[in-house]
């Protein structure tokens, strides 16, 4: 059974418990939940307790890459001499299911700068729209790297 879901029943327990499910109790009792199901953790996967963390490198991963992209475009766009080399790429890929490939794609469009613009009907590429590509491997190395890598991370 999924260790989140086994946490937000306890939380709700918790709720129940103490007649209360306002908000901040629920969140008390998902921490408590959280930490009871930390003290039994050798009777299940222990990778499961690591997955908050990774989703958070992956969140953080997120934020700095539009931080960063949206500097980029802007400082691009800005220019008196714009000079793109828009290119479409494919992106061979190591995430297999549709959750994980919704997701990158997703982060990907979300990116200023890029769009996910389809994936084969085998589900083993992504095509990729980059407004200003100098390199077209060194961006699927920093797409690998970066999103596909962390969400592997989160997903297994």
């Amino acid at each position: 059974m999924n260790l989140f879901l086994v946490n937000i029943v306890l939380a709700l327990v918790w709720g129940a418990v103490t007649t209360s499910f306002a908000p901040g109790n629920l969140l008390f009792g998902f921490v408590l939940g959280f930490f009871s199901l930390w003290l039994v953790r050798d009777r299940f996967n222990p990778r499961n307790f690591n997955r908050p963390g990774r989703a958070l490198a992956l969140a953080g991963l997120f934020l700095l890459e539009l931080l960063l992209s949206a500097f980029r475009v802007a400082r691009d766009t800005l220019r008196p001499n714009m000079t793109f080399r828009p290119a479409i790429i494919a992106l061979p890929l190591e995430v297999q299911k549709e959750g994980e490939i919704m997701l990158l794609a997703n982060l990907i469009s979300l990116t200023p700068g890029t769009l996910s613009v389809d994936v084969s009907t085998d589900r083993s590429t992504l095509y990729i729209h980059a407004m200003d590509v100098d390199d077209p491997d060194a961006l699927r190395q920093e797409i690998r790297d970066g999103f596909e890598r962390r969400i592997l991370d989160v997903m297994e």
